[in-house]
């Protein structure tokens, strides 16, 4: 089943809330962040947990390169 919550910037689908979790895609330019990768959901590809979700310097960017690298 899908998350409860899908997350675009500028209509790309960059992530979503899953189970009170922040996953956002997986996107090479968040590998310096060592987030760990989760299932979001059965059948799902995994996707990078975003822990520190009160980060006001490292979640703007972790947003940023996900979205830039979807475009």
């Amino acid at each position: 089943m899908m998350g409860e919550f899908l997350l675009y910037s500028n209509d790309v689908l960059f992530g979503g809330i899953y189970d009170d979790r922040l996953l956002v895609k997986i996107a090479p330019e968040n590998e310096q962040y060592k987030m760990t990768e989760e299932i979001p959901y059965d059948g799902a590809k995994p996707m990078f947990f975003v822990e520190d979700v009160d980060g006001k310097n490292r979640l703007p960017e972790i947003i940023l390169n996900t979205v830039k690298r979807l475009k």
